[in-house]
């Protein structure tokens, strides 16, 4: 019971209580009137009528009100009424006893009171003490809390410090790790490039030292071999001396810039007769000599040891066994002093034809020559090593001696023709026909006497053994399909063949090569170590490559034709043939060889023997703008390289081309830095992935195809010393076409930082070798020669060559401010190939001759 409540009840009570008083005192002593139980009730009513609750307020009169009494006092009540019911006593008993009801019934009240205000302060205390609990246990969470809190936080923090500490230990550590790497990388890569030269020079050492060993044992076959292998010289010291000029360029730089001095400004071949082939030399002036070639020539010539070689094809027909008619890959030597000829390589036509060795191309390069060993790529995809004197030095130098050589044919004209049929019945008898003696003959081969037969396989093959052409030797003889074919083994009598060493077969079995239409790689070498391009392509369609796992670039040891390594990097995105030559730099200590790519990428290799096979690829550098896109026969923007990378000064110079047939379109010229490792190309190709850059790899037909989101992006690690496509000469904000370059298959010649390229569209360049700090070209003048250049200039005697397909020879005073020739001579026919300065003589091949160029000794 709340406290206002309680004293309510207390000022009812008292006031029944006054109100029990006053009724006494007024009635004195009137004797009482007999209590009813209507009027006993209606004393209780006016004793209770004056007290009416009602919102706890103490009112008086009016209708009494219905209280509602707790269960105690309802026991009291009914209690009270049961004693009224009781006989009334008499009189004087009355006012007694109903005061002793009244005291006893406000006792009562008291006690309920009492009790009432008793719960009530028990069950506000129990509310208090419920209260507190509650209010400490709140407050004791809120501490609890508080603490798990912080014990958290102090826990995390904890966590995080060593979390933080293990990092920057294990970043700590990484980086040790990889500074180590780093380290131990560059210690492992000097220490490499250290042992390759000091292995390259040890290997020089023992060459030289075997050689000089092996000099004085000429009764062994394996000492004439290695003895004979002797370099000329270190490049710089063979393009100073201006004498010999043994190879494609030179030296194996490739530099066409020798030392030579003395030779003539201007020279007039005279006249040739076009049919007789009569020359009238009444006019001429300054040719030493000339001598016949084939009807097509494009290898260079090349000058050692007092003989000229040249590769052409069999239009001369300087052998009598093939005829000018016979179709051949063809390399002549001839004497230096008087160009009488000496000997010829034969190599006969492949049988698949156009496809790996188109017709009357003849050998497309030039050889190198070292001591008395010369080593050429054959029109049959074929390394072949020579001994330089051939059979004129009496001896078959080997391991390959008694080479199998085809003399002559017969042909079967139809079923039991003659003289096919003939002679196949005389030689079942053990004779040669009449036929069978004439083709002989008519081959230098005519029997002196008789001849022995002898049947080796019935009816397939037979020996004839008698003098044929004033020597004792055996004649084997074939029946081939439709055809008889008579060969002999070569040896000391034939003067007029060439003498071969030995023989790697690239279209064979262990390379699997298949060349596009010819092989036109000019070898080059390095201490004992040979390159070669092997002219891996597509097929005649242009659209398939029937050999993308065969390799494009090989090392041989050049003493005995061992395969050391091989590289397939071009792969299947080969664009169509690869017919560039290597070039050889070393560049800050490191020997490089540079090989220039069908997929229009220049690729750098250590030097070296390799390693199980491989060689180690130092950089690679894409010639071609990204974007830029092959279309076949020319159509489109993306080239490959024919031309032969240059070094100069710590520097690489190339130019981008095409097949001739192609027609002309845009170019570049690149100078590269070959310092630098990796993917040195001038952009990278990227795509978006996952919103990052991620790169692509190198496509065929074009690297980056814009319109599907992919991007050419400057890579950060580009070697590009300078590029030149065009120049705004004269300042008029456009490009003309004597303002661009175009395509080339023409080789840099650089002297003092003059650089001179010729492009495929007559266009020559004069550059600054070295370009601007910021990477520009600086181009010095362009001349258009009014007709299209396939070779390179020679930088010779202050003076400049540079040839064309009109067969004219532009000669410029050397410098970059002389942009126009000094002279232009007509060469009678065209010329393909490049110009060569030697012993104060120039050499030129047109189509199908050879001048010796000199001022009168």
């Amino acid at each position: 019971m709340l406290k206002k409540e309680l004293s309510t009840w207390a000022l009812l009570l008292f006031a029944s209580l006054l109100g029990s008083a006053t009724t006494v005192a007024m009635s004195g002593c009137k004797p009482p009137e007999p209590i009813t139980a209507n009027t006993s009730t209606s004393v209780d009513d006016d004793a209770d009528s004056n007290v009416t609750t009602s919102d706890s307020n103490v009112t008086t009169g009016g209708p009494s009100a219905a209280v509602e009494m707790p269960a105690a006092e309802t026991a009291e009540v009914e209690k009270s009424a049961a004693k009224k019911a009781e006989p009334v006593p008499p009189a004087e008993n009355v006012a007694e006893a109903k005061a002793a009801a009244i005291a006893e019934e406000t006792a009562a009240k008291a006690e309920m009171a009492a009790a009432a205000a008793a719960a009530a302060k028990a069950t506000e205390v129990a509310a208090a003490e419920a209260a507190a609990a509650e209010a400490k246990a709140a407050a004791d969470k809120v501490a609890a809390d508080k603490v798990a809190a912080e014990k958290a936080a102090a826990e995390k923090a904890a966590a995080d410090k060593v979390a933080a500490v293990k990092a920057a230990a294990e970043k700590a550590k990484a980086d040790k790790v990889a500074a180590d790497a780093k380290a131990a990388a560059e210690k492992a890569k000097a220490d490499k490039a250290a042992a390759d030269k000091a292995a390259a020079e040890k290997a020089e050492m023992d060459k030289q030292a075997a050689a000089d060993a092996k000099a004085s044992e000429a009764e062994s076959a394996v000492a004439l071999v290695t003895s004979d292998v002797k370099e000329p010289g270190p490049p710089a010291e063979v393009q100073a001396a201006g004498g010999d000029w043994p190879q494609w360029g030179g030296t194996r730089e490739r530099n066409n810039a020798p030392g030579v001095e003395g030779l003539p400004e201007s020279w007039n071949i005279g006249k040739f007769d076009r049919r007789t082939g009569d020359w009238d030399n009444a006019k001429a002036e300054n040719i030493r000599w000339y001598a016949n070639l084939g009807s097509q020539t494009y290898g260079n010539p090349v000058v050692a040891d007092g003989q000229v070689y040249v590769g052409t094809n069999n239009g001369a027909g300087h052998i009598q066994r093939y005829p000018s008619d016979v179709d051949l890959g063809c390399l002549l030597a001839f004497d230096e002093k008087n160009g009488d000829f000496l000997w010829q390589h034969s190599s006969e036509k492949l049988i698949t034809g156009r496809v790996h060795d188109w017709p009357l191309q003849g050998i497309c390069c030039a050889p190198l020559v070292e001591g008395d060993r010369l080593w050429f790529v054959t029109n049959r995809g074929e390394v072949r090593c020579l001994d330089t004197k051939g059979f004129h030095d009496g001896e078959d130098d080997g391991p390959v001696v008694g080479e199998s050589a085809n003399v002559a044919q017969i042909m079967n004209a139809g079923p039991g023709a003659e003289p096919h049929a003939q002679t196949l019945s005389e030689l079942a008898d053990g004779s040669l026909s009449n036929a069978a003696k004439s083709v002989l003959a008519e081959a230098g081969e005519a029997l002196q006497g008789e001849a022995k037969v002898e049947t080796v396989t019935e009816g397939k093959v037979w020996k004839a053994t008698g003098n044929f052409g004033g020597t004792d030797r055996t004649i084997t003889i074939k029946q081939i399909g439709p055809r008889i074919m008579f060969t002999k083994a070569l040896g000391v009598s034939d003067k007029r063949d060439a003498d071969v060493i030995w023989v790697f077969d690239m279209m064979g079995p262990e390379m699997g090569v298949s060349q596009h239409n010819m092989c036109a790689c000019s070898v080059t070498s390095y201490g004992d170590l040979l390159f070669v391009n092997t002219s891996n392509g597509l097929d005649e369609s242009h659209l398939n490559l029937p050999a993308p796992e065969a390799p494009s670039f090989i090392c041989i040891d050049k003493n005995t034709g061992e395969l050391l390594w091989s590289d397939a990097s071009p792969g299947r995105n080969i664009l169509h043939g690869q017919w560039s030559s290597p070039a050889i730099g070393v560049f800050e200590g490191v020997p490089q060889v540079l090989f220039a790519g069908g997929d229009g990428i220049l690729y750098s290799f250590a030097a070296t023997r390799g390693n199980d096979g491989k060689p180690e690829l130092l950089w690679q550098f894409d010639c071609n703008p990204k974007t830029t896109v092959w279309k076949l026969g020319g159509e489109g923007t993306r080239n490959n390289l024919i031309a032969t990378p240059v070094a100069y000064d710590g520097l690489v110079y190339i130019a981008v081309g095409q097949d001739p047939e192609h027609g002309e379109g845009e170019g570049h010229l690149w100078c590269i830095d070959p310092n630098k490792r990796g993917d040195v190309s001038p952009t990278l190709a990227m795509k978006l992935e996952d919103g990052k850059r991620v790169p692509i790899a190198h496509r065929r037909v074009q690297a980056v195809e814009p319109e599907n989101g992919e991007v050419e992006v400057d890579n950060p690690n580009s070697a590009v010393v300078w590029h030149y496509s065009m120049f705004d000469s004269n300042g008029d904000e456009e490009i003309d076409f004597e303002e661009e370059m175009h395509r080339s298959i023409g080789t840099c010649a650089i002297k003092d930082n003059v650089l001179y390229i010729a492009d495929f569209s007559g266009l020559v360049h004069c550059l600054d070798a070295k370009g601007t700090d910021d990477g520009k070209p600086i181009v010095h003048f362009t001349y258009d020669m009014l007709a299209q250049s396939w070779g390179s200039a020679l930088i010779a005697d202050g003076r400049v060559f540079i040839g064309d397909e009109d067969g004219d020879v532009s000669v410029f005073e050397f410098g970059a401010e002389n942009n126009e020739p000094m002279e232009e001579i007509n060469m009678g026919s065209s010329v393909y190939s490049t110009p060569v300065g030697a012993n104060k003589t120039i050499y030129i091949s047109t189509k199908d001759k050879l001048f010796a160029i000199g001022l009168p000794e």
